[in-house]
């Protein structure tokens, strides 16, 4: 995300979780924040992370608090790590 093909600083990374919002899902929790990923590059807005007033870790990152942001996304990344080790990560971009 940072370096010579990423942004410049931290506060270009834009890091947002839906879980508050919409609870856990258990087994469709992956498959649903990937639908809000895929919605995020379409739409141009990022969803909020409800709750969030105070954040102690991670300060220089645009954490998307309390209300969703209107902002051209061109990559979106859904990671899901379960229980046992099941973990994934997917990688979303614009066409262009």
């Amino acid at each position: 995300m940072l370096g010579d093909e990423g942004v410049s600083c931290e506060s270009q990374v834009t890091v947002s979780s839906t879980k508050a919002a919409i609870g856990h899902l258990l087994g469709a929790a992956g498959a649903i924040e990937a639908l809000f990923a895929i919605l995020a590059i379409h739409e141009g807005v990022v969803p909020a992370t409800l709750n969030l007033t105070r954040p102690d870790v991670g300060t220089g990152f645009n954490l998307v608090p309390l209300e969703a942001q209107q902002k051209p996304v061109r990559v979106a990344v859904s990671n899901s790590f379960g229980f046992g080790g099941t973990n994934s990560s997917l990688v979303f971009s614009r066409a262009e």
